[in-house]
């Protein structure tokens, strides 16, 4: 019985011979998030910094245009650097600060649903009756308009814009920030190759 245990354990440990696929995989995912957040932000830069600094329909954030700059900064290089993994750990630490001030500004009075959801773990009133009054505009639209038509590439939602995606984005870039690029795949494990001891985590 051990015996097989172990055999079934050699295969598992054999599968890290791959392993650079999963911090690939999680860069490959994260670089166009952060290049369309940045260069959304960066070509109305203006309307950004006015919405990071206006406390009543905006975020309410001191020194506005400042905010805006960096946060635009981090997710555009950020972006970059995860595409080619270049300097990534660096440049983690930025996009970690921006997903966490992300999420207690933007979002959290929101809960954390992203999509509102009448029921579930994390369902509260305010999604629950969001969902009811979606389903009665779905009502309004089967009636007096071309629901098949709007709704044939998806189904209609009703955005919570809770804290959800800027979590999940604080854990992946975490991930990222302990194991960095990944072998073979990034300019980071290159340089690591030639810069440093080998073993070098990139």
């Amino acid at each position: 019985m051990m015996k097989a245990l172990n055999r079934l354990q050699d295969l598992l440990d054999a599968t890290r011979a791959v392993d650079w696929l999963a911090p690939l995989a999680l860069r490959l995912y994260l670089a166009p998030v952060f290049w369309m957040a940045g260069t959304t932000k960066l070509a109305s830069f203006s309307d950004t910094a006015e919405w990071f600094g206006n406390a009543e329909w905006g975020l309410g954030l001191p020194f506005p245009m400042l905010m805006a700059g960096l946060a635009t900064g981090a997710e555009v290089v950020g972006a970059l650097a995860l595409l080619f993994g270049l300097g990534l750990r660096w440049l983690c630490v930025p996009l970690l600060i921006t997903m966490v001030v992300a999420a207690l500004t933007a979002h959290w009075d929101n809960g954390w649903l992203a999509i509102s959801e009448a029921q579930g773990l994390f369902a509260t009133e305010r999604t629950a009756e969001a969902a009811e009054r979606l389903a009665k505009a779905k009502e309004i639209l089967m009636e007096h308009g071309n629901y098949d038509y709007l709704t044939e590439h998806g189904r209609l939602v009703v955005l919570n814009n809770g804290i959800e995606f800027s979590v999940t984005y604080f854990v992946m870039l975490l991930s990222l920030f302990f194991t960095g690029a990944g072998r073979y795949v990034s300019v980071d494990y290159w340089l690591a190759q030639r810069l440093r001891k080998p073993g070098a985590n990139p």
